[in-house]
């Protein structure tokens, strides 16, 4: 098993607006200009928080967006509107440790997600694209515990006006 967070952020750091709102991003360019489909195809589980499902659904083809892959939406709510996306309720980390080791997961969005899994060391890779946006505030990237946890820079990559970078969980993607 392997865990990835792949997204983008604002230079200083934040994933969304102050109101949760991607609208900066959208602005900025579009996935066809960067990795996301080599990216898409090696996943074969999706986990999101219900924050990042909202934006999600307000794609005009939802069912486009995330076709190959079991798609889990951490929520309280027992149903969602849209078909191929499971609303769980569990323990992030209790629920990721438990999916088959052949499996690739991608932690598409969430800070809340994200934080537990770095605590627990879980996350192997991380692919951080960068959008020359500022927004001064918003919904941060990182807000785990004070830890150090250190990663290698394996790639740098330019695609239209984000920058990449790659990195690996200090030795290897599985310990």
């Amino acid at each position: 098993m392997s865990v990835y967070f792949y997204g983008c952020i604002t230079m200083d750091g934040y994933l969304a607006d102050a109101n949760h709102s991607l609208e900066w991003l959208y602005q900025t360019g579009s996935t066809e200009e960067t990795s996301y489909a080599d990216f898409y195809k090696k996943m074969n589980v999706t986990i999101m928080g219900k924050k990042t499902f909202d934006e999600v659904a307000k794609m005009d083809d939802i069912n486009s967006v995330y076709p190959t892959t079991e798609n889990y939406v951490f929520t309280h709510q027992e149903s969602l509107p849209v078909s191929g996306f499971i609303p769980i309720a569990t323990d992030i980390v209790e629920f990721v440790s438990g999916i088959k080791a052949n499996q690739n997961i991608w932690i598409v969005g969430g800070n809340q997600l994200l934080a537990p899994l770095l605590d627990e060391n879980l996350l192997d890779t991380m692919i951080i694209q960068i959008a020359p946006v500022l927004l001064g505030r918003g919904v941060p990237l990182f807000t785990q515990k004070e830890i150090l946890r250190r990663f290698y820079l394996e790639e740098v990559n330019k695609y239209g006006q984000f920058a990449e970078l790659v990195y690996q969980k200090m030795g290897g993607r599985l310990e």
